[in-house]
């Protein structure tokens, strides 16, 4: 991570009352077990700040957003952040590949950037099937003001957090599972954590608004719909999407959308209806939306929906597409990179089956039913080069063979295009999620995928997405451009499916060791099995070294003193550039705070050597550095500006 979250966390901690509109957000999680009555009868739940479902985070493109997790459960834990790419940085994914569980008791600070993404989003528990007690809540990342958003601003903006529910603890579960059984049927279906007609949704008439929907449940896909009402497609996982109205839409397990409704009939109750897909039995709930002026109550039977007809969800995921037209986080268009111009390096595919090894169920993907080695993360095992995996324990293709135990790892290079195929020929839908990208579901189709099959491949306006399905008996295509290095979660959403080994990590590599490609490890890891007691970093050092002094002789002050802080900040060192902070801060007096202040907000002020972003700041504060040549410093010409030598030498030395 770099290091700038740390120095705003700094002057976060010296300035708390000037942070709030800077690109860095706060937020603290106390997660807690509570008691809950999602389907009427009590039950113990899974708290974030005492709130079931617990609280959204929001933020906008590109701000970095802290988050402290505190820990009040007696066993380990886990975040992670469903969609949220987490660039160069999957030390930051929170599931067990990648992050060391929180200790019973104790506390972690995640520090997330939303580079370059928008959308609706959800967090959830990833360890230990907390996920079956809560501990989940949305995620918003909203558009900057400056970049258009192909839809006006709505009068009001509703998460809603649909998903399948037992009555049973994570606990009895896991039990059920580790004992080599299925899970029973879901107990129902929950809209924001309550059962029939719990949730509640106040809108006044003849406004429009916007709703984001999760599933954030176990297995069940879902239907959601509302009486009365249409529902105008906008946002699929971070992609503005082609403006499709809908009368009900399919929410498969893992997967977010944002609709657009407007309230346009008479003013009284209207259902809210979610209902499961592809079940024998179905599983049916509502909720409320109510016009603030309504003289009257639901009344009648809820609208009915579609229950088990694949071809008619199969041609609503066909539907759903890129608008090319738009912005999405940046000010260039969406369509602005042609993904179905750039040839494929290597074709993947991906069978999920289900078996027995030793007397018990488990599930695979070309026939490995993942299983840890121990209790060292991947990555970590990976930065430390202590081994204990395989890259390329999993073939590019299904086997004939039984399902078997191994630590599954698909091995990839850093900046190739690849295409993916999920081959599902069981007689179930599959949802299956892709940790730290967002890929083109350029096609999907009933039957067997063969090299024939690409010439349906939408290579036009495919949606851009992090989770996507797959019918039964069917296939499904993505391409995925690989520019995010890391160790990447590949799971099936279907949560007993991934417990029980229907997961796997997909490595994308480069021998560079830039920081433009990939962060070091946080200093703030969390550190556990065999990478136990090590440092996250060499011992400390002095400000001043050999490779400073070397740089010193080749650079003016101000580029000197850009390069220490730079130095500091690539390193992620929170005790060194914390003495860099206060010394500047010394010698400057209170117009540091504002010119940190600047440094957040504007992002990458001292990046480049840019001399004037440098000193801009300062000369809009008044102060007296900040009077400087601006021609001078356009045309890249020596800055004479009284006292800054001395200023940078003062800090360069420690004085």
């Amino acid at each position: 991570m770099p290091l700038k979250v740390a120095v705003a966390f700094l002057v976060a901690l010296l300035f708390v009352n000037t942070v709030a509109e800077d690109p860095y957000r706060f937020f603290e999680s106390n997660v807690t077990y509570g008691t809950i009555w999602p389907l009427g009868l009590p039950q113990q739940g899974i708290l974030i700040n005492g709130r079931f479902p617990g609280p959204d985070i929001y933020s906008l493109t590109n701000d970095n957003v802290i988050i402290n997790v505190f820990k009040g459960l007696d066993e380990p834990f886990l975040l992670s952040w469903n969609g949220v790419q987490n660039r160069r940085n999957s030390y930051e994914d929170g599931v067990w590949g990648t992050t060391c569980p929180i200790p019973p008791g104790k506390n972690f600070t995640y520090i997330l950037q939303m580079k370059d993404q928008i959308g609706s989003f959800h967090y959830f528990p990833s360890l230990a099937f907390h996920k079956a007690a809560g501990g989940f809540g949305g995620i918003r990342i909203l558009s900057r003001p400056f970049i258009a958003v192909p839809f006006p601003d709505p009068s009001g903006d509703f998460t809603v957090l649909i998903g399948d529910w037992y009555r049973k603890n994570p606990a009895d579960l896991r039990a059920i599972l580790d004992s080599g059984y299925e899970l029973p049927f879901p107990d129902g279906i929950l809209i924001n954590g309550r059962g029939p007609n719990g949730a509640f949704f106040t809108v006044e008439q003849g406004l429009t608004y916007r709703l984001r929907i999760s599933n954030i449940g176990l297995e069940s896909s879902l239907n959601f719909r509302i009486e009365g009402h249409n529902m105008t497609l906008v946002e699929v996982e971070g992609t503005h999407t082609m403006q499709t109205t809908y009368s009900s839409l399919d929410v498969h397990v893992g997967q977010s959308y944002s609709v657009l409704i407007t309230t346009d009939q008479s003013p009284k109750d209207y259902y809210i209806v979610v209902s499961s897909r592809f079940t024998s039995k179905v599983l049916t709930t509502t909720g409320i939306l109510h016009y603030s002026n309504s003289n009257s109550q639901v009344s009648g039977l809820p609208p009915c929906g579609p229950t088990i007809e694949n071809d008619w969800s199969l041609n609503q995921a066909r539907s759903i597409r890129t608008n090319l037209s738009t912005n999405g986080p940046r000010p260039n268009l969406q369509g602005v990179y042609h993904y179905g111009m750039i040839n494929t390096t290597r074709t993947i595919r991906l069978a999920n089956s289900v078996g027995q090894v030793n007397g018990k169920q488990r599930y695979a993907v070309n026939s490995v039913s993942f299983m840890p080695t121990d209790d060292t993360p991947l990555k970590l095992a990976d930065y430390f080069k202590i081994g204990g995996f395989s890259v390329g324990s999993i073939a590019d293709a299904p086997t004939s063979g039984g399902i078997y135990l191994g630590t599954s790892m698909l091995g990839t290079d850093y900046r190739a295009v690849i295409e993916i195929v999920f081959e599902n020929q069981e007689r179930i839908i599959q949802s299956w999620h892709l940790d730290g990208y967002a890929f083109w579901v350029v096609g999907m189709d009933e039957g067997e995928w063969s090299p024939a099959s690409r010439d349906q491949y939408n290579l036009h306006d495919a949606v851009s997405r992090c989770t996507t399905q797959v019918y039964p008996l069917s296939w499904t295509a993505i391409y995925v451009a690989l520019d995010n290095v890391g160790m990447w979660n590949l799971r099936s959403e279907f949560w007993a499916r991934q417990y029980l080994g229907q997961q796997l990590y997909m490595r994308v590599y480069t021998t560079s060791t830039s920081l433009r490609d990939e962060y070091p490890v946080p200093k703030n890891a969390l550190l556990c099995g065999k990478v136990a007691g090590r440092r996250t970093r060499p011992p400390q050092r002095a400000l001043k070294n050999e490779s400073y002094q070397a740089k010193e002789e080749q650079q003016g002050p101000v580029q000197r003193m850009n390069h220490i802080k730079q130095s500091l900040l690539a390193e992620a060192d929170v005790e060194l550039t914390g003495r860099f902070v206060s010394r500047l801060r010394r010698l400057l007096g209170e117009t540091v705070e504002k010119y940190m202040i600047f440094e957040m907000k504007w992002g990458r002020m001292l990046q480049n050597g840019n001399r004037r972003l440098f000193f801009e700041p300062l000369t809009r504060l008044g102060h007296p550095l900040g009077v400087l040549k601006r021609n001078a410093c356009l045309q890249k010409k020596p800055v004479k500006i009284e006292g800054m030598e001395k200023l940078a030498d003062n800090i360069y030395n420690g004085n």
